[in-house]
């Protein structure tokens, strides 16, 4: 996949700084200056740590037609609605064809200056315009923030989304029928033992705990983990009796 970001004249270094984390998040490599304000590979590498390798690619242009000239497709992003007829979609929509025509060649993501944005003259030099929904009140974003909701799209269009979740250090088997039934006679004598039947039907009460333990299926270390604290319950019931001790349990 060989998208760039470009971003053209940014003001800001924080923000330069902001849009590479962005990058780096979601897996991003290029990123291609116009015209910056200000740029400093340590001073942003300082703010956005562990992004050498993205840093080290940083690409600087003087002018915006230099940046896009070798790509294949380009997506201006803008929050302002405009008169002239425009190429226009939402992110998850061009991010799927972006992610259809990048490996044909570059595809730029381009992106405008934070206080005013792209230019009309900008616009006219790409393939389709980009404008992410939010309160129309208040529709502009943060430059990185921005980049951000963009990558996210364009992950998904990858399908990241149906990436496996870590699997845990020490996977557990499901608890057997025989150890959830043991379970729930722990659960009551613990409850028994803290006298919770004494205005409450025991039945009903035991009933409610099946379902609620059978709605999220356990395995066997937390059926064991469960089972030790109800045990622990009658146990220190059991102490406290010896010792002749009165606790008011109202």
């Amino acid at each position: 996949m060989s998208v760039v970001i470009v971003l053209h004249e940014p003001q800001d270094l924080v923000n330069i700084a902001h849009v590479v984390r962005a990058m780096k998040n979601f897996g991003c490599k290029d990123l291609r200056l116009v015209a910056p304000r200000e740029y400093d590979g340590y001073r942003v590498e300082g703010i956005a740590h562990q992004t050498q390798d993205i840093l080290a690619r940083v690409a600087r242009y003087d002018a915006l037609p230099a940046a896009l000239a070798d790509c294949v497709h380009v997506v201006g992003f803008t929050a302002r609605g405009r008169t002239a007829k425009r190429n226009v979609q939402r992110p998850r929509e061009a991010m799927a064809e972006v992610l259809s025509i990048s490996p044909t060649g570059p595809v730029a993501l381009l992106f405008g200056r934070e206080d005013k944005g792209l230019s009309n003259a900008a616009l006219d030099l790409c393939h389709r315009i980009v404008t992410i929904p939010t309160n129309p009140d208040y529709p502009s974003l943060n430059l990185g923030h921005a980049v951000v909701l963009t990558l996210y799209e364009l992950a998904l269009a990858r399908g990241d989304e149906d990436r496996p979740f870590k699997a845990p250090r020490r996977p557990a088997e499901p608890a057997r029928a025989e150890e959830i039934e043991r379970l729930f006679v722990d659960v009551e004598h613990a409850l028994a033992a803290i006298d919770f039947f004494k205005t409450r039907e025991r039945e009903g009460i035991m009933r409610t705990v099946r379902e609620l333990v059978h709605r999220v299926p356990l395995d066997q270390r937390e059926a064991k983990l469960l089972r030790a604290m109800a045990i622990e319950v009658v146990k220190d019931h059991e102490r406290l009796a010896r010792s002749g001790l009165h606790v008011d349990r109202q």
